[in-house]
């Protein structure tokens, strides 16, 4: 089986962690690994990861579109999380993740290493969605407000817990609340 990166180096047996079985590049330093292998290895092991790996990533992201190595068809790309632009590439029709060099570090070091099998679910790739969206228009609030946004946040949430909150809101939005 050949690297999905390199295309012609072929893939040799290795091991990711101790017990978990990944296919390794020696040129690239990419790893080719089934999501089988890591369920049966999370429930035989048991990891647990100290949050001090290295999570600098030793190649760029392939920016390209990958062929599974044993498919031949190209993989999907999935997002990380919202603290990288790096993602996964994914072979759904065998469960496989192509890891570009440095992405397990990374993985383990964000406290997701142990959980990689839902970067590919609809729900994981809404909530990356959902939290660029707050962060954009956080960043339009920002910009918009200036120091007054986050006295502007302090009043909406005291608004919002309010019982009166309907008519708090009716008052603050009268042109004239006295009807003079």
């Amino acid at each position: 089986m050949n690297c999905p990166k390199c295309k012609t180096v072929k893939l040799k047996p290795s091991f990711l962690e101790p017990a978990l079985r990944s296919h390794e590049c020696v040129h690239c330093d990419g790893d080719w690994i089934l999501i089988e292998d890591i369920v049966s290895w999370l429930e035989q092991t048991k990891p647990m990861f100290s949050g001090d790996e290295s999570a600098v990533f030793l190649e760029d992201d392939s920016k390209t579109a990958l062929i599974c190595p044993l498919t031949g068809q190209l993989m999907q790309k999935y997002r990380i999380n919202n603290d990288t632009d790096h993602k996964l590439d994914y072979s759904a029709n065998v469960g496989g993740v192509w890891l570009d060099a440095g992405e397990w570090s990374y993985l383990k070091d964000q406290g997701i290493a142990l959980q990689v099998g839902k970067i590919f679910t609809d729900a994981w790739q809404k909530q990356i969605r959902d939290n660029d969206t707050k962060a954009m228009y956080q960043a339009l609030y920002e910009s918009k407000f200036g120091d007054d946004y986050e006295k502007l946040k302090e009043i909406k949430s005291w608004l919002d817990s309010n019982a009166n909150k309907t008519e708090l809101r009716r008052y603050l939005l009268a042109e004239n609340p006295y009807g003079i």
